[in-house]
């Protein structure tokens, strides 16, 4: 895990967290632990604390997640990141941080910290312009590895059959809650969600954010997967490449930096798409990819968690208009999307 916000003061790490360390055998009772209060984006606390020389952060799912509206979640959805982490780690170690040890009925995790300095996160240096697409590519590299390797063992799916939180935490919030606020494309949305409920093809991460993910000194290191479970990886793909256009309003000085990752983070995962010899075509994912990417950029204004970069109602009305361009279109390739995103009318 990686810190994300201002150093703030050291103070005592909270009973629920000392306890379960406790419990675990990871600490003594009678040993003082302070800790920093990291930021868990709305669906988490995590806190880092320092033992023996090493850090690492303590972490707890929120059974109501920190939103305007009311969200709730399964806190069960701790121990799918647990389970994600130690798969991913087998496929490479690098990809993921270890999962040191969990406890699904308390929907606590600990593992290693990550310093800033040494895995900066990806959102941070796409705002600042201190990244390259090049960054983009290996993304999208190491996320067609995870979802091939896993499409290969089957018998994950019973590790993984967590649909229903999928739907608590992905689809109600994101597309069934916007399409309430779309009614003419009500239809359409609900078509969408019901096809990511459907799709039964390989392990997801489910929440593949910038904000989620570190560029370590070995490439870049997923985060959060809390969501995971056996879906669509068109989900993961578009959900990522949502980020990469709604940035544009956010930062228009870098459009040329978020046009070019789009396009590199796609190819990098059509190549290793093919390389590990996926579950079908590379052209029938990418007709699903390109649907479901305007459905959350859309989301990602009138759903239940909006971005919180997009204040302004003409940002928000650009988003809804090439969001809903791109709805209507009988077909569209996911380069047409980014030429769309990237017209002049953007900076």
């Amino acid at each position: 895990m990686n810190q994300r916000s201002t150093r703030p003061e050291p103070q005592r790490l909270p009973a629920a967290f000392r306890d379960w360390l406790c419990d675990i055998a990871w600490c003594q009772a009678e040993e003082i632990i302070d800790a920093v209060p990291l930021e868990g984006g709305v669906s988490s606390d995590i806190w880092r604390f320092e033992r023996e020389g090493k850090s690492y952060c303590v972490k707890r799912a929120l059974g109501r997640l920190k939103v305007a509206a009311v969200w709730e979640a399964p806190i069960s959805r701790n121990a799918s990141e647990a389970d994600w982490m130690r798969f991913v780690n087998r496929v490479d170690p690098s990809y993921a941080p270890a999962c040191l040890a969990n406890d699904a009925k308390k929907g606590m995790l600990l593992m290693p910290y990550l310093p800033h300095a040494d895995y900066p996160l990806w959102k941070q240096m796409l705002y600042r312009g201190h990244c390259s697409a090049d960054d983009a590519r290996a993304v999208g590299v190491r996320l067609a590895h995870i979802h091939g390797q896993a499409a290969k063992e089957p018998e994950l799916l019973a590790a993984f059959d967590n649909m229903p939180v999928f739907i608590a935490i992905r689809l109600e919030p994101y597309l069934l809650a916007t399409a309430e606020n779309h009614p003419d494309l009500k239809a359409l949305l609900l078509e969408l969600a019901g096809l990511a409920a459907q799709g039964r093809h390989s392990l997801i991460h489910g929440d593949v954010s910038p904000k989620n993910i570190l560029l370590g000194p070995d490439g870049p290191v997923f985060l959060d997967a809390e969501c995971a479970c056996w879906g669509d990886p068109a989900f993961d793909l578009a959900f990522c490449l949502n980020h990469l256009l709604l940035k544009r309003l956010w930062m228009p000085a870098h459009l040329e930096l978020y046009r070019s990752s789009f396009s590199q983070l796609v190819e990098g995962y059509r190549c290793a798409f093919n390389q590990y010899q996926a579950w079908e075509s590379w052209d029938s994912l990418e007709q699903r990819v390109a649907k479901l990417l305007p459905a959350l950029a859309l989301a990602r204004v009138d759903g239940k968690s909006p971005v919180e970069y997009l204040t302004s109602a003409s940002q928000k009305d650009l988003v809804r208009r090439l969001a809903r361009k791109a709805l209507a279109a009988a077909t569209l390739c996911l380069e047409d999307i980014n030429a769309q995103w990237g017209a002049s009318g953007l900076r």
